[in-house]
């Protein structure tokens, strides 16, 4: 399947098993996070919405065990060069993990699994006559929008893009996103509105064309909250990429699992991390990293 191209309910990419061992390209600042790419030689190219489970070559461990388990990370672009997949991250140093990720310099090592999980929905799978997106990015939660973006623009698909942040030091990534229409929020004020990104979602959904397209959601889970329970009010479809603790990626070891609508429990990692709406009660996902 090609870069542009999108992919229905359910599909997903078949990543090669195991780790792979690649090398670290560049690492810049974007605002208050850090951008850092890596040249997967061997992997596929992921659809907008997979992750991949990330650990330094070096580093990683330590005479402290910490960090010990992989991180998993949201493929915020990528793109098919000569020699494998260059892949886009983008990083917050808040903790032992991301704070060696962030720190990575160009011709480290990073192992990588991965694509992995369940992507983004095309809008005319996600509701019957939808035929545009909206895109709502909460702080580093924006990451995954930016790939998906550039996958519906390049299916032709007309995408409007909401992004809030918390306040200057707690936000970053506009540099993944190649366009001039965005609207910003941000809770300090120090850009766009002064507020929450949901509001500026609640005005779009006023409009007489709301059923007509689609929103993607990924961020904090209050604001997943938001925009769940704004569609719901609005018979507006959504999908939300969710964040939960992920200790392996694949399914194995149940610590992303959450409870489904209809009884039972899902696992993010392969079950997600982008659901639907409608098929879970509520997006405050207990231990989630925000």
């Amino acid at each position: 399947m090609t870069a542009g191209a999108t992919r229905g309910p359910g599909e997903r990419v078949v990543a090669p098993f195991g780790r792979r061992l690649c090398e670290v390209t560049r690492n810049i600042p974007s605002g208050g996070y850090r951008i850092f790419s890596a040249l997967d030689p061997a992997g596929p190219e992921p659809a907008a919405g997979q992750f991949y489970m990330l650990a330094a070559d070096s580093g990683w461990g330590g005479d402290e065990g910490r960090p010990y388990l992989a991180r998993a990370f949201s493929v915020a672009d990528a793109e098919r060069e000569s020699s494998g997949v260059r892949l886009d991250f983008l990083v917050q140093a808040v903790g032992p993990g991301t704070s060696r990720l962030a720190a990575l310099e160009p011709g480290e090592r990073l192992w990588i699994h991965g694509p992995l999980g369940r992507p983004f929905a095309p809008p005319s799978d996600v509701a019957d006559g939808a035929a545009g997106a909206i895109l709502v990015g909460g702080g580093i939660g924006v990451a995954p929008l930016a790939l998906w973006r550039r996958r519906l623009l390049g299916a032709g698909i007309p995408a409007r893009v909401l992004l809030g942040f918390r306040d200057r030091p707690n936000s970053g990534g506009l540099d993944l996103f190649d366009c001039s229409e965005i609207r910003l929020a941000s809770e300090d004020g120090h850009t766009g509105h002064r507020g929450y990104v949901t509001d500026l979602l609640a005005v779009l959904l006023e409009g007489d064309d709301a059923g007509s397209g689609a929103v993607y959601a990924c961020g904090p889970p209050a604001m997943l909250e938001a925009v769940r329970v704004l569609c719901a009010d609005r018979g507006v479809a959504c999908e939300l990429a969710l964040e939960a603790p992920m200790a392996c990626g694949f399914g194995a070891c149940f610590g992303c699992a959450i409870p489904h609508r209809d009884g039972g429990y899902m696992r993010l990692c392969v079950d997600g991390p982008v659901v639907r709406g409608d098929e879970i009660e509520t997006a405050l996902v207990p231990g989630s990293g925000h």
